[in-house]
């Protein structure tokens, strides 16, 4: 069996892909002005006894629970010297945090550029449900998709994030 037509291919296949992945590039560059989501801020969900979850996560699969849920510590991918933070929060089952959506979730965005992101969005008739709202520990925004689910964009703050945690005397998991 001849493999030099089969190397052949997969060769221009290669080359393909790596001349339209650098030109994707040249004519659609990402600037760090612009705004795009970075990451999963937090997993928000309704539970029926979100104190005896938490106690049962805690107990079972060892997460460090505070009175919110648990926070998991990461490091940043651009800078593995700076930290990251994913909040993990199950809610009252009757809480209209989630609302408009009928959905028992919501996931929340980490954001880079906040601004410039809800822009595009607008630009693009996504629904936003509501106005800014900053805090120490970051801007907050929520947003519908799709198919109804609430969406919430955070553009952090992370080291008042962790400074919030230890004033808590919240111990992250990592």
């Amino acid at each position: 069996m001849n493999m030099k037509p089969i190397f052949l291919s997969v060769g221009l296949v290669a080359l393909a892909f790596a001349c339209g992945y650098t030109l994707h590039g040249k004519l659609h560059p990402v600037t760090q002005s612009d705004g795009r989501v970075t990451g999963i801020g937090g997993i928000f969900f309704k539970s029926k006894d979100p104190k005896a979850l938490r106690a049962w996560y805690k107990e079972h699969l060892g997460f460090s629970v505070n009175a919110y849920g648990a926070v998991f510590e990461w490091r940043q991918a651009s800078d593995s010297t700076k930290k990251g933070f994913t909040q993990w929060s199950p809610f009252k089952e009757s809480t209209t945090y989630f609302a408009p959506s009928t959905k028992d979730f919501m996931i929340n965005y980490s954001v880079h550029n906040l601004n410039a992101l809800v822009q595009q969005l607008k630009i693009k008739g996504v629904t936003i449900l509501d106005t800014m709202e900053s805090y120490d520990y970051g801007t907050f925004i929520h947003i519908m998709d799709l198919e109804g689910n609430k969406i919430e964009l955070w553009e952090p703050n992370y080291s008042a994030y962790e400074a919030l945690g230890k004033q808590m005397n919240s111990i992250t998991i990592k």
